[in-house]
């Protein structure tokens, strides 16, 4: 269960005295989440999450994070609304952490989404590119393509518990793919870590999406890779070409994707797959056997990253570049 830091009732109480939020219903953690602890908190008004930041998250990262949800929620978005105190506050301190309270969305996620699920994921992603424009704070992606090769060195050697020469293995990938990696693509605020268990539905209606914690300023087309790989490869290992058109469709109904980028698609989705695998083995090696979540194993991102250097071209995506001028479409 993902709730490192325990609320008692007391402690609880004198928090949402300074809200008007009606009485307390109920109060439970979540089990979802690995960053931070959260909490459903019931009453009798409406359904909130608290949430309090644990060690992981940067405290000077907080007010970008709280801006952006702020934005998106004015700009028409279903994402979580942060909640101001009856002094104006948003940001605060429980139980020795730094936490917010922010508006409950209905949904649950889907593990393996369907077509329809990934075209209405691709719209949403692209919404959330565009209306993002014009936001006043910025944040590097300390996870970005820059960070890979220090994370590599600091993993060193301990990367072969996986296989012996492993290593020698990854290094060879990873500077394939940033020796190729682009520099003249459209940037903007992205998700960055919109996995399937951060968007929810009913039904197939997409009825928002979460956990902006990853969100940073990066190539937009990456986070297009990075939905590539969590929404498109089914439970054997294999992707799924009709799932990944849908998705690229969805997203080109709200945003066209320019044929630099869709051509650079190939490359982006390796080096989310070499992030992915790359933090995952970091957490793999150095997590305790007695933490309370499970670290992920980082042969899931392996196996994605083998299939991005292995395709010829983006038409194994189930993308096409526009036609030439004066050539029938």
């Amino acid at each position: 269960m993902a709730v490192y830091t325990t609320v008692d009732d007391t402690t609880l109480h004198a928090f949402l005295a300074g809200y008007d939020v009606g009485d307390v219903l109920s109060f439970a953690g979540i089990a979802e989440g690995v960053e931070n602890s959260n909490y459903l908190l019931r009453t009798t008004k409406a359904n909130y999450i608290l949430t309090l930041y644990e060690k992981r998250v940067d405290a000077d990262d907080l007010p970008f994070f709280i801006e952006l949800m702020t934005h998106l929620s004015d700009a028409g978005m279903n994402c979580p609304v942060p909640l101001a105190a009856r002094n104006g506050r948003i940001l605060h301190d429980i139980a020795g952490r730094h936490c917010a309270l922010f508006s409950f969305l209905d949904g649950t996620f889907s593990r393996f989404p369907n077509r329809a699920k990934c075209r209405a994921l691709g719209a949403s992603l692209a919404e959330l590119h565009l209306k993002a424009q014009g936001l006043s704070r910025r944040r590097a992606n300390a996870l970005g393509s820059a960070s890979w090769t220090t994370l590599l060195t600091s993993i060193g050697a301990d990367a072969d518990i996986l296989g012996t020469g492993m290593y020698d293995t990854i290094t060879g990938r990873l500077q394939q793919i940033l020796q190729h990696w682009p520099d003249d693509l459209p940037h903007g605020i992205i998700h960055a870590d919109l996995f399937p268990n951060n968007v929810l539905f009913v039904g197939d209606n997409l009825t928002g999406l979460i956990d902006f914690y990853f969100a940073c300023e990066d190539i937009l087309a990456y986070d297009v890779g990075i939905c590539l790989n969590s929404w498109c490869f089914e439970a054997d290992g294999s992707f799924n070409m009709t799932k990944s058109r849908a998705l690229t469709q969805g997203y080109e109904s709200v945003r066209p994707l320019t044929d630099k980028e869709k051509s650079a698609i190939p490359v982006l989705a390796a080096g989310s797959a070499m992030r992915f695998f790359l933090t995952r083995l970091y957490d793999w090696i150095h997590t305790p056997k007695d933490a309370l979540v499970s670290p992920k194993d980082p042969m899931e991102y392996w196996a994605i990253l083998r299939f991005h250097q292995s395709v010829s071209g983006i038409t194994a995506y189930g993308i096409d570049l526009r036609p030439p001028a004066g050539d029938a479409a």
